[in-house]
């Protein structure tokens, strides 16, 4: 990806913009966001059309640098994609030849037997891979095939028409100070002008949260839900490495109340991905994901593969687990949704590259053909039915009320309960629960802090469990702290005036990075961002109960460089 980066805009505009006197480009078809579901859109786009322009664009510093995934693929979406991506030489990992689900006590650890899992979260042909470097990979087949990919531009605002439309996007500046003012480095943000607009920023991108309301696609919709996965990558023993082994988790160190399950990927290398999903549903605001992940690491059944071996990666990113009663509407007027800004994860199966290159594929057909027809800027009517028809739909459906029977009923009687409802979907085609609706959104879940019995976390040991400061030493951050800080409180006084007496503050908690900080200055509690510590997980554009924290792009290129994630 050795194209320069187009200049970019660090300035938040809360509303949606024109081009104003920006310097203008033009193109048939731009995608914000090159993860899977963003190339494979311009992968097929240059299939059906390859004459249109087509461009990319993309805030990490290289293509793969802000993906992270667990990641067992389902082949079927690649298999479409490019059917010959074998061939190819896709950096795709072992087929995975074992695949266990476990129940996990504080010191035992229980398999559970293949045949109570419901065939909807089984993978025939599944294979293990580093999404990063997979990425990568898509980025040269599009390219071959004539894209134009920009990393180290962040998509700050879109441009609008008239009508409202949108017709493109800003690119963030660059050379703007802390203070707001221009540096000697400064070069404007320009305007991407095109006939449809592709937002493919993964979980809570900040331009699909504009969007979402601003066109009310998520009306007549459950809000989304997430959960904050957290991985890492490890280098063990040979002697506890099994390539294609796969283990789920279900159980310690979460208890019954707080959903959420890991991981452990026997990838090529004697690499172990190994992590932690908790879902941010839950309500003990004195809980810490980053501390269960290393709870977690802690247990006999996972301490025990880690015993000789050296940790080489971290990260951390949300992901959605709303499923199919979450997906909002995808077209708006000028473009679309494509793979996690909308949502697409399998949430039993933790499953989602598929998806989100199908949701891409479908939409780049659509669009291809709307500009066939002579058309731009209009909203593509029935794309939600394209979408869904392409697969993910029958996928999502059977697996509906997991998460919500999860979030009701705790983990024992909810994964019981889900099971059979998978199973009643396998064997009957219909459900017992019907459709069942979500609850409260994440932001809403939180129990005042006297009612929470405050949990503590061990000291780091160095070897196995670590603090967030080696962690995110490990994420290769890049920020400019000569910037604008990226994560905007509505209300400054809010983290200590409401959120302290509240909840605790729960923000240095629930960051997995150590971004926000509580102190005492002068006998007074005084509330910190560090914002170069981010990783951009957006756990807190989620999670805040006051909904007064929202995450903007820094400049492009700044955040986590992960390798092999």
């Amino acid at each position: 990806m050795s194209q320069p980066a187009l200049p970019r805009h660090s300035d938040w505009i809360e509303t949606l913009a024109d081009a104003g006197s920006r310097e203008i480009i033009e193109t048939d078809v731009l995608i914000v966001g090159a993860g899977p579901a963003g190339l494979s859109a311009a992968i097929r786009l240059k299939q059906v059309a390859p004459n249109l322009g087509v461009t990319v664009v993309e805030k990490s510093a290289e293509l793969g640098g802000h993906i992270i995934s667990g990641a067992v693929m389902n082949p079927v979406g690649l298999d479409a994609l490019l059917p010959d991506w074998r061939d190819l030489g896709a950096p795709v990992g072992p087929k995975v030849t074992r695949d266990t689900f476990h129940f996990l006590t504080g010191t035992a650890d229980l398999q559970l037997p293949g045949q109570m899992i419901p065939p909807q979260m089984k993978t025939p042909d599944a294979v293990i891979v580093s999404l990063g470097d997979l990425v990568k990979w898509l980025g040269e087949q599009a390219q071959g095939l004539g894209v134009d990919i920009f990393p180290m531009t962040a998509a700050v605002d879109v441009l609008t028409g008239e009508n409202g439309q949108v017709e493109g996007i800003i690119t963030g500046d660059l050379g703007v100070g802390a203070d707001g003012e221009p540096k000697s480095t400064y070069a404007a943000g320009i305007g991407l002008k095109a006939k449809y607009t592709l937002i493919g920023e993964g979980a809570r991108g900040s331009l699909a949260k504009a969007l979402i309301q601003r066109f009310g696609l998520a009306d007549g919709h459950d809000p989304q839900f997430y959960g904050l996965g957290i991985k890492e990558v490890w280098e063990i023993a040979p002697d506890r490495h099994e390539p294609g082994r796969v283990d789920h988790y279900l159980g310690f160190p979460l208890d019954d109340a707080t959903s959420g399950g890991g991981f452990a990927y026997h990838a090529e290398g004697n690499r172990l991905y190994l992590g932690l999903a908790v879902h941010l549903s839950y309500s003990d605001p004195t809980l810490s994901p980053f501390g269960e992940f290393q709870r977690f690491k802690q247990h006999p059944a996972i301490a025990r593969l880690l015993e000789g071996g050296r940790r080489v990666s971290y990260g951390a990113r949300a992901m959605t687990s709303g499923g199919l009663q979450s997906i909002p509407d995808l077209a708006f007027p000028g473009g679309a949704l494509i793979g996690c800004a909308a949502g697409f994860m399998n949430v039993p199966a933790l499953k989602a590259i598929h998806n989100a290159i199908r949701s891409g594929m479908a939409t780049a057909e659509r669009v291809a053909a709307a500009i066939a027809e002579g058309r731009a800027h209009d909203t593509l009517e029935g794309l939600d039915e394209s979408v869904l028809a392409t697969g993910i739909g029958a996928e999502l459906g059977p697996v509906r009320n997991v998460k919500p029977l999860w979030s009701r009923f705790g983990t024992l009687a909810g994964v019981l309960l889900g099971g059979f409802d998978m199973w009643c979907e396998a064997l009957l085609r219909v459900s017992p629960f019907g459709t069942l609706r979500h609850g409260k959104a994440d932001s809403e879940t939180l129990k005042p802090i006297q009612e929470a019995t405050p949990r503590a976390y061990a000291r780091p040991d160095g070897v196995t469990t670590f603090d967030r400061a080696a962690s995110v030493y490990l994420a290769n951050l890049s920020h400019d702290e000569d910037q604008p800080v990226h994560l905007r409180l509505a209300d400054p006084s809010v983290p200590v005036r409401e959120n302290l007496p509240r909840y605790g503050e729960p923000a240095p908690l629930y960051c997995p990075a150590g971004v926000y900080e509580m102190v005492e200055e002068g006998g007074a509690p005084v509330f910190r961002i560090h914002a170069a510590n981010c990783v951009h997980c957006k756990t807190c554009d989620i999670k805040d109960p006051a909904r007064n924290i929202t995450w903007v792009p820094p400049e492009g290129g700044s955040g986590p460089n992960y390798s092999g994630m």
